[in-house]
């Protein structure tokens, strides 16, 4: 584990629930990957980049409601300004699993 952090520095983090709705292949990331745009509710919709080719298809993600950070600033990554970052569990080979809700939440509503 790393150095710990205090609750304020946890309070700057944005976590929320969105919906993905529309999934792209990014052949020019280093890394398989696919473009994500996600619905963050009152937030509006953000794009990112994510690593999730081995577990999902682009058809299985149309429509999941994933957990995301919402506040980093964009980076680029390849040819694609990334707005967010999915969160996910990763295994030691580099396999994403994606965090969800345990059930429908609304879009945008903040993880804490």
């Amino acid at each position: 584990m790393n150095e710990t952090i205090s609750w304020p520095d946890f309070e700057k983090v944005e976590i929320r629930t969105g919906t993905v709705l529309a999934v792209e292949t990014f052949p020019q990331a280093r890394k398989p990957a696919y473009k994500l745009t996600i619905d963050f509710g009152e937030l509006g919709t953000k794009r990112t980049s994510a690593q999730l080719t081995k577990l999902y298809q682009p058809d299985d993600l149309i429509g999941k409601q994933v957990v995301a950070v919402v506040n980093f600033p964009p980076k680029q990554i390849a040819t694609f300004m990334s707005e967010c970052l999915v969160l996910g569990a990763v295994d030691n080979d580099g396999t994403v699993t994606l965090l969800q809700t345990e059930r429908p939440t609304e879009n945008g509503l903040r993880i804490a």
